[in-house]
C-alpha cells in the first residue's frame, strides 16, 4: 500500500528537522562545497557533520562527487534552495507580525498606566 503524500511530506520535513542540515542547505544555495568549508562555517565535530550529510544524501536532497581527495556537496536541485528562501520568507513574516503585536501590547500597557 503506497505511502500516503501527507506522510511523504511529513517524513520529508522530518528528515529537514536539524540545524546542522538547515545549515548545510543554506550554505550549498550559493554553490557547491567541500567538506572542509562546511566544516569551516558550521563549527561542529566531524563525526557530526558526516552524519548529517549522510541523510542529506540518503534522501536525495544533495549530491556528493569526490575531487581527488576531497568531497564536495552540492543541491541536488533548485527546488531546494527555492524551498529555503520560502521557508525565510515565512519566517521573516511570523517574525514581523510578531513584532506588530509586542508593539501593540506594549502600547496598550503604557495607555493603562
Amino acid at each position: 500500500m503506497p505511502v500516503p503524500l501527507y506522510q511523504a511530506k511529513a517524513e520529508f520535513f522530518r528528515m529537514l528537522g536539524h540545524p546542522v542540515r538547515i545549515r548545510v542547505l543554506e550554505l550549498l544555495q550559493a554553490g557547491p562545497l567541500p567538506v572542509r568549508d562546511l566544516l569551516a562555517a558550521i563549527e561542529v565535530e566531524p563525526s557530526a557533520l558526516s552524519q548529517q550529510l549522510a541523510v542529506l544524501r540518503r534522501s536525495g536532497i544533495v549530491t556528493a562527487t569526490r575531487e581527488g581527495s576531497t568531497v564536495v556537496y552540492e543541491l541536488a536541485g533548485g527546488d531546494v534552495a527555492e524551498l529555503m528562501r520560502a521557508a525565510r520568507r515565512i519566517l521573516t513574516g511570523m517574525l514581523t507580525d510578531r513584532d506588530g503585536l509586542l508593539a501593540e501590547l506594549r502600547e496598550a500597557e503604557v495607555s493603562a498606566r
